[in-house]
């Protein structure tokens, strides 16, 4: 769909003599599937606008030979021929290749579990997947959505806009798991004020059949949840199996292992797409990232790496190469913006790379022009040298913009106090003289450079520190974290005098601004002070994920 058609593509404009064959065991070559949840949601209207190109426009405008309803089912690599089964006959023929390309995808997990093959269980990804779905959508009062990931998400906001009750499981205790729990529970917290039924750190045992119609969908904690229609959005894992019997190397996680070039360790044979294994920019770390984005890049890098190899053989390298993945995405749900670049906090802790992370909630344009939202932004950064690790942001407008900013900056290797030094479009409508994307650099940078000390949300709950609000009286009393102190900005400099020098004070205040006015003046003044970064907004989202 995404890999192998461009791959297809990029080959025939870098060679018009190359005879070019695409096999593809479904209906259609090259489809939108990133699109199919808002074709069940009737957001698409029409199955052709997910087209995006058909085997006679690849013929016609490519001279590429697409053979849909195509199975490949075996690769003799001694031979360099496949052999190939027609769905719609049945007859097996071997066709050879000089070059040859694995662009299988991945399959939707469909874990082994009692009833799972009942009529009513679906999976999302293909087109014939949608059709069923829509049928299913049809005559259903009531849905259950398996897994919170990106397209359980997309999933569960359109069936709950067409009107369907709507429940969705998740084994985690959050949503979204490429993004860290504090975060993920902004996305969680629409879900619910939507109408959508959230149980988080709960599993499928099992399905059986309602006596009348429907499903029963027995849970880990006991509950049953009767469904008219489930669908399964647990994730994806590679379609290695071919790669696999051929004797091609497979990493640790069951993708196709491939190099800078998406060779395989077979001469002739390249792979791109959800069906490899991919480097992680930040971690290094192998891994598995069905995104569209990427698998259209590899799909470049192999076309141009063989067409190399046909002219030069091996004696130079291809002038392109896939250098691993930030993992950027994106995804919405009910009006909500969710998006993310590079490492998380969690990943970060797993390979115990030194890291730091301040938070942020500006407006997403000038807040004195009407319609500022918040964006509610989280990045990570190198301790020693201020390389930017990770972003995640959450808000109803701008978000991917700022995502894209960083995921930009992160691609050249860029630091934080890069950040605070770009130059970004500026209107009020748009943004402010100061983006977020620069007060996110600002914040990390001044951290770094020693003059705003952070304080560890983590260790909010054991800290001796001495928590002091400048929040005003009325803010106070609306809400503040237990055991704080309330020291107002505007009279602090007057009551100076209350405060300990022998003891560490932690500041907190809306969102972070106010407290860092009031640190610069204890700092100044002698105090051994640190800023609790976002302030009660950041502690909201906190405790919501924490507690």
């Amino acid at each position: 769909m995404a890999g192998g058609a461009t791959c297809a593509a990029r080959a025939r404009r870098l060679c018009e003599t190359c005879e070019i064959h695409v096999f593809e065991r479904g209906p259609h070559v090259s489809f939108a599937n990133c699109g199919l949840p808002y074709f069940v949601g009737d957001v698409i209207q029409s199955e052709t606008d997910l087209l995006v190109a058909s085997p006679e426009l690849f013929k016609r405008r490519y001279n590429i030979e697409v053979h849909t309803e195509t199975e490949v089912t075996g690769i003799d690599r001694h031979a360099r021929q496949i052999e190939v089964r027609d769905l719609r006959t049945g007859a097996v023929r071997r066709e050879p290749y000089d070059a040859l390309v694995l662009a299988t995808g991945a399959q939707p997990i469909r874990p082994s579990l009692p009833g799972i093959d009942l009529p009513g269980i679906h999976v999302l990804r293909t087109i014939p997947d949608s059709r069923k779905i829509k049928a299913a959508v049809s005559h259903a009062k009531r849905a259950v959505m398996v897994g919170g990931g990106f397209i359980g998400l997309e999933m569960a906001e359109n069936l709950a806009g067409l009107g369907l009750q709507v429940t969705l499981l998740e084994l985690a205790d959050q949503v979204l798991p490429p993004l860290d729990p504090e975060m993920a529970g902004y996305a969680a917290e629409r879900l619910k004020t939507r109408g959508v039924s959230l149980r988080l750190g709960e599993r499928v045992e099992s399905f059986d059949k309602q006596p009348e119609h429907g499903l029963n969908v027995h849970t880990s904690k006991g509950e049953t949840i009767a469904a008219d229609l489930v669908i399964l959005g647990i994730g994806v894992r590679p379609e290695s199996g071919l790669a696999e019997a051929a004797g091609l190397e497979l990493g640790a996680l069951g993708g196709i292992r491939v190099d800078e070039y998406m060779r395989t360790n077979d001469a002739a044979i390249w792979a791109v797409g959800d069906v490899v294994e991919v480097k992680n920019r930040v971690t290094g770390d192998w891994q598995l990232v069905p995104l569209a984005g990427p698998a259209n890049r590899q799909g470049r890098v192999a076309a141009t790496a063989i067409l190399h190899h046909f002219e030069y053989g091996d004696s130079t390298p291809p002038p392109l190469k896939f250098e691993g993945v930030l993992g950027t995405a994106v995804c919405e749900v009910f009006g909500l913006t969710i998006a993310c670049t590079g490492a998380s906090e969690k990943a970060l802790r797993r390979v115990v790379m030194d890291y730091e992370k301040v938070y942020l909630h500006p407006g997403h344009h000038a807040t004195y022009f009407p319609g500022a939202k918040p964006i509610h932004i989280k990045l990570l950064f190198s301790k020693t040298d201020g390389r930017i690790l990770g972003a995640q942001a959450v808000g109803e407008l701008d978000v991917a913009r700022r995502i894209d900013v960083i995921a930009t900056a992160m691609r050249q290797g860029a630091t934080v106090f890069d950040l605070e030094d770009l130059e970004l479009c500026y209107a009020p409508q748009f943004g402010a003289a100061k983006d977020p994307v620069n007060v996110a650099g600002m914040i990390a940078a001044n951290h770094l450079r020693g003059s705003l000390p952070l304080a560890d949300w983590d260790e909010l709950a054991k800290t001796s520190a001495l928590l002091v609000d400048v929040r005003s009286e009325a803010e106070f009393a609306g809400g503040h974290i237990p055991n704080a102190h309330n020291l107002p900005l505007e009279i602090l400099r007057d009551r100076l005098h209350e405060l300990p020098q022998d003891r560490e004070i932690w500041l907190v205040c809306g969102v972070g601004q106010r407290a860092y006015y009031a640190m610069r003046v204890l700092m100044q003044e002698g105090f051994r002070v640190k800023i609790l970064s976002g302030g009660m907004q950041t502690y909201k989202a906190w405790t919501r994920a924490f507690d």
